[in-house]
């Protein structure tokens, strides 16, 4: 059965994005070292982080994301960064003649985001990616752990790590924690 990891590179006060939708220095630990993350991917990270990143990306066979971040990215060109299918929760279809080989669903609400996306990975990870969407599959209980790469930085305001969660979710003491290069890799499993 498919582990669902919520998961998004995070400012230290819980932002993933600033209110333009801006990253700023959230994915430059993504380009501050000598190890390579995949074949053909210009990431290349510190070596610790890599011994993170890469056997977590090669876990992921489905990811669930939002219509926001699929227009924001166009779909990655029909080219996920990680897993082979990827779910989009939304209320509009696929636009019209976009990538018609990619292996992306367009689904009407989280619940069955994820149901699909397990479907599709097997036996392989589900990552659900953080925001609205992430906080939404948290509070209906179906996410498993959350893992967060916290960048040194402090936004003040913009897109939070959990989307609009409204309710206290308990989560283990982290069973990861690696210190990279302006990144700190946690994973905790949520309580249940």
């Amino acid at each position: 059965m498919s582990t669902v990891v919520m998961h998004n590179v995070v400012s230290v006060d819980g932002f993933i994005a600033d209110a333009k939708d801006q990253v700023g220095p959230l994915f430059d630990w993504y380009f501050n070292g000598d190890a390579e993350l995949s074949a053909g991917n210009t990431a290349r990270v510190s070596r610790i982080s890599a011994e993170y990143v890469k056997p977590m990306w090669e876990s992921i066979g489905a990811m669930v994301i939002g219509r926001h971040l699929f227009d924001t990215t166009n779909g990655w060109e029909g080219s996920p960064p990680a897993g082979e299918h990827v779910v989009v929760v939304s209320h509009r279809p696929r636009p019209d003649g976009w990538h018609p080989e990619a292996s992306y669903h367009f689904v009407g609400d989280v619940a069955q985001a994820v149901a699909k996306a397990k479907e599709l990975a097997g036996e392989r990870t589900v990552a659900v990616a953080a925001g609205d969407v992430g906080g939404q599959a948290l509070a209906l209980g179906l996410v498993d752990e959350v893992a967060m790469d916290v960048v040194p930085v402090v936004f003040g305001s913009g897109k939070r790590y959990f989307g609009s969660v409204d309710a206290q979710h308990l989560l283990e003491d982290p069973h990861v924690v690696i210190q990279g290069d302006r990144v700190l890799h946690l994973l905790y499993r949520v309580r249940r």
